[in-house]
């Protein structure tokens, strides 16, 4: 069950100071003793710290989200031992226009790039890729008995993109691929994303990384990766409104996009600036 603890204190703290309202950089500051016990070891508590007191400066319109859900965010990122909102691409946090509820929300997203971590810290595994392929690449693919995939960039003018693959070996020497097309996998995010066809859509400007991070998450399925891996993606896309020692407890909302109206992003790589 959610810490209810955490709850009443962030809540009545906000409630008991009418006359002058709580920013998200003094409810950063005062969850500190929280995010310290959800960190893994190889982030300290004041670096993260730092992290989210800067996506709160650089990503315009978190300020204006709904506190709680900026919180619960926050300790998802913390809970994972991922960085929010930093040119690493792990993971991020991102102002999300809830029209039905008329407010702005704060979902937490985890990147490509965050999954490969994840995968890697299962100890399972020793290599885990995501690439494109253009259409002036060599690239050959093979399923059946004997399985091979090959792909070599082009030196230059590579071409418009054609397919897009991920790839995992274990430590034992076993091994596992997927290749996409363009075609499937934008089939793919139409069926799966309600607002594929947004022009605000992270799938219009930054469709590379969204199409290795499906990539990657259809691959990983079938990866000898632990349970805990498997319960840190379904935090992917979610927008929570209470927080606790252990997030994975708190249910969500998966959103599946981000109002990128309200977000300064890189449409090349998709990170945050």
């Amino acid at each position: 069950m959610p810490n209810e603890g955490i709850i009443k204190k962030t809540t009545g703290e906000m409630v008991s100071q009418n006359a002058k309202p709580k920013t998200l950089n003094d409810y950063i500051k005062s969850m500190e003793g929280e995010i310290s016990k959800a960190l893994p070891s190889v982030i300290t508590p004041e670096r993260f710290t730092r992290m989210t007191l800067t996506a709160v400066r650089t990503t315009p319109g978190l300020a204006q989200c709904e506190p709680m859900s900026f919180l619960a965010a926050m300790m998802s990122a913390a809970q994972l031992g991922l960085e929010p909102n930093t040119p690493l691409g792990q993971a991020y946090i991102l102002p999300y226009r809830n029209n039905k509820a008329g407010i702005s929300e704060v979902q937490f997203q985890i990147g490509y790039k965050g999954l490969i971590d994840l995968a890697y810290r299962s100890g399972e595994v020793e290599l885990v890729q995501a690439q494109c392929v253009y259409e002036n690449d060599t690239f050959e693919c093979e399923y059946g008995i004997e399985p091979k995939l090959k792909h070599i960039p082009a030196d230059r003018d590579r071409g418009e993109l054609v397919k897009v693959y991920a790839m995992f070996r274990t430590k034992s020497g076993g091994y596992g691929f997927e290749v996409m097309s363009v075609d499937d996998i934008k089939k793919h995010a139409q069926k799966y994303s309600k607002s594929f066809n947004s022009s605000y859509s992270p799938w219009k400007t930054s469709f590379e990384e969204m199409a290795k991070k499906t990539v990657l998450k259809r691959v990983l399925k079938y990866a000898p990766l632990k349970s805990d891996f498997v319960r840190a993606i379904t935090q992917d896309s979610m927008v929570k409104h209470e927080i606790s020692d252990d997030m994975y407890t708190v249910s969500g909302e998966n959103t599946e996009f981000i109002d990128t109206a309200t977000a300064d992003i890189n449409e090349e790589t998709g990170e945050v600036l």
